[in-house]
């Protein structure tokens, strides 16, 4: 609960700022929080009943729905909003597309290593899942939407990744005495990044992924009203 605060607390306190008005789209934020949460949450549901993963009841309030404790809930409000406000944060203060010219080279290179991955540890669940969603929803960008907005999506990812490695580390024991989070090593790769499992990076790539293209369908069919 209180890394769900942590993480929500300043997005929140800074969205009715003046310059970035990041509420205005309140409709495309929780259309997009909304949809990508109902998917990840059944997603999480699922794993946590086949003990893919599971949670540490030391460190929540013990409130559950479901197999899920209401501190996940939380995570699937909480990680959207503040994604998306670092995403509209950084659109804002940096006006150059930088990542832009190399968006497709990128995605390419993020497809090739989802499907090498999710192929060389199938049929791992996790690695399997984690790997081949990532890889479907770049195909989609790469070949169907072609999304203008890739290169500034990475960007963000980017941005996201520095306060992810610390919160996911926090969940997964860096800093406490047990995992709050464990994982069944038997249906990942075993691969870590300090206390993370590899699959977390493209697990947070499709998250961040599914939500940004929701989000940005939303403000486009909103612009086109107008």
């Amino acid at each position: 609960m209180l890394i769900n605060v942590l993480t929500i607390a300043y997005p929140l306190a800074q969205s009715y700022e003046h310059r970035l008005k990041f509420l205005k789209n309140w409709k495309a934020i929780f259309t997009s929080m909304a949809i990508a949460g109902a998917f990840y949450l059944a997603w999480d549901e699922l794993f946590t009943q086949l003990q893919v993963w599971g949670f540490n009841e030391r460190y929540l309030t013990g409130v559950y729905i479901g197999h899920l404790p209401i501190e996940e809930y939380g995570f699937f409000i909480t990680v959207p909003f503040a994604c998306l406000f670092v995403y509209e944060v950084l659109n804002y203060f940096i006006k150059k597309d930088i990542l832009g010219p190399y968006r497709h080279a990128i995605t390419w290179f993020f497809l090739l290593v989802s499907i090498i991955l999710g192929t060389f540890l199938y049929p791992r669940i996790y690695s399997s899942a984690a790997f081949f969603f990532c890889a479907i929803l770049l195909s989609y960008q790469l070949f169907v939407a072609k999304s203008i907005w890739l290169g500034r999506f990475y960007l963000a990812f980017i941005v996201c990744l520095i306060p992810f490695t610390v919160m996911n580390g926090w969940l997964t024991g860096s800093f406490t005495e047990e995992p709050i989070v464990w994982y069944n090593n038997l249906e990942n790769s075993g691969v870590r990044m300090g206390t993370i499992p590899l699959e977390d990076s493209f697990y947070q790539l499709s998250f961040m992924l599914l939500i940004v293209s929701i989000y940005e369908r939303v403000k486009l069919r909103k612009s086109y009203r107008r």
